[in-house]
C-alpha cells in the first residue's frame, strides 16, 4: 500500500472507461451484407462440395479394385489347394464354405469368413470361362456397362 492512501484512491477510481454511444440503427449487419455472405458461402460449398463428391466416387472405384485383387488372391490360394477354381455354380461362396464336394478345401479363404460386397453395396460377379477367372463389380449403377463411376470394374 502506498504512503499516500488519498492519492492512491483518487487514482484508482478516476480512470473509468468511457461509454461510446451508438447512433440508432447502426448496430448489427444490414440485409445486403448478410445476403453477400450467404452467397459467398454458397459458392464455396458448391465448388468444394462437387470436388469432394467426385473424389469420393473415385475412391470407391479404387476400393472395388482392391477388393477384387483380394478375391483374386483368395481364388489363387483355392486353386493351389484344390487343383481347380470354383465352378460358376459354386461361385465365390466356395471361398468361405465347403459344400462337401471340394477335396483339398482348407478354407475359409477370406479373412473375416464373409463375402464382401462392392463399395456400392452390390455383390461381386464371378465367371469362369475356359480356365480364365473374372471377378468384377457392376459399378455405381449396378447394371452392366456404363461410363465413369457407373462403369464395370473387373480384375
Amino acid at each position: 500500500m502506498p504512503c499516500f492512501p488519498q492519492l492512491y484512491l483518487s487514482m484508482r477510481f478516476h480512470f473509468k472507461p468511457r461509454r461510446t454511444r451508438r447512433r440508432p440503427g447502426t448496430a448489427g449487419f444490414s440485409l445486403v451484407e448478410m445476403l453477400v455472405v450467404v452467397a459467398i458461402v454458397g459458392l464455396l460449398i458448391g465448388l468444394v462440395g462437387t470436388g469432394a463428391i467426385r473424389q469420393l466416387q473415385n475412391s470407391r472405384v479404387s476400393a472395388a479394385e482392391a477388393q477384387i485383387a483380394q478375391l483374386r488372391s483368395a481364388l489363387d490360394i483355392f486353386l493351389i489347394e484344390t487343383g481347380r477354381y470354383p465352378t460358376e455354380q459354386e461361385g465365390l461362396q466356395a471361398l468361405i464354405e465347403n459344400n462337401g464336394q471340394i477335396p483339398g478345401w482348407a478354407g475359409p479363404y477370406l479373412r473375416d469368413g464373409n463375402l464382401p460386397t462392392d463399395p456400392w453395396g452390390g455383390p461381386f460377379s464371378y465367371t469362369l470361362d475356359q480356365g480364365q477367372v473374372r471377378v468384377g463389380s457392376l459399378g455405381a449403377d449396378q447394371r452392366p456397362g456404363g461410363t465413369g463411376v457407373d462403369a464395370d470394374v473387373e480384375g
